[in-house]
């Protein structure tokens, strides 16, 4: 078995990082600034002109306006996200090669999706296996709860359930988030890996994607 393959983004060498880590296969990265620029600036003109194929291409003025709302709806659920500290998204899309979940039957072979994120959390001041702690302890419905100590310091792995709002306008249905806590050496910051299925029935699979992301976490810069 060869190796897996390493595309190193651009992102590596921003000078205004916080920290790195690793994509698996199957995940895609969503240009956040780019997605949500502010609409007098010259990105909102790169995305209208970005947009307008698409649009041109859609069989009659329903189709654009469906697609158009379709991508207002996608821009308000990345704008939620930015301003709850998110300050990476991909998303993640990968065959059922084990089968059995969301009504696939052995080896079904079906899509499963997922979003993976990165969010800051402040937090005061205290010793990072402290905050790591604290994290999973403070209220959030946090469970099958497991302390590590990895390369990048204290870090806890975590699941919770979550249910997208009814005003969302995703399917009413629970979603499983796998977490990874990691307290930044600053000691007054939390980084929080959180990866969201749509497949629960596969929480071991997502688990281990999440714990191999996590394990690739530097606070310090590769290069």
């Amino acid at each position: 078995m060869s190796a897996p393959t390493i595309i190193l983004d651009a992102s590596v060498a921003d000078p205004l990082a916080e920290l790195w880590f690793v994509e698996p296969a199957g995940f895609l990265p969503l240009p956040l600034d780019a997605l949500l620029p502010d609409p007098n600036s010259s990105a909102g003109e790169n995305l209208r002109a970005a947009a307008a194929p698409l649009l041109d291409t859609a069989p009659d003025e329903a189709a654009r306006r469906q697609f158009i709302a379709a991508f207002a709806a996608g821009q308000q659920l990345l704008s939620a996200l930015r301003e709850a500290g998110t300050v990476h998204c991909s998303v993640g899309l990968h065959r059922d090669d084990v089968g059995g979940a969301e009504g696939h039957g052995a080896g079904g072979g079906g899509p499963l999706f997922s979003l993976f994120t990165v969010s800051w959390r402040e937090f005061a001041p205290a010793p990072r296996g402290v905050t790591a702690a604290r994290a999973v302890t403070a209220g959030g419905g946090h469970r099958c709860v497991e302390f590590a100590e990895l390369a990048a310091g204290p870090a806890t792995f975590s699941e919770s359930t979550a249910t997208p709002g009814s005003e969302s306008g995703l399917p009413q249905r629970p979603l499983l988030q796998v977490h990874a806590h990691l307290p930044h050496p600053d000691c007054r910051r939390l980084a929080v890996l959180t990866l969201t299925t749509t497949a629960p029935a596969r929480r071991e699979e997502y688990r281990t994607i999440l714990r191999a992301i996590t394990e690739s976490v530097s606070f310090e810069s590769p290069g």
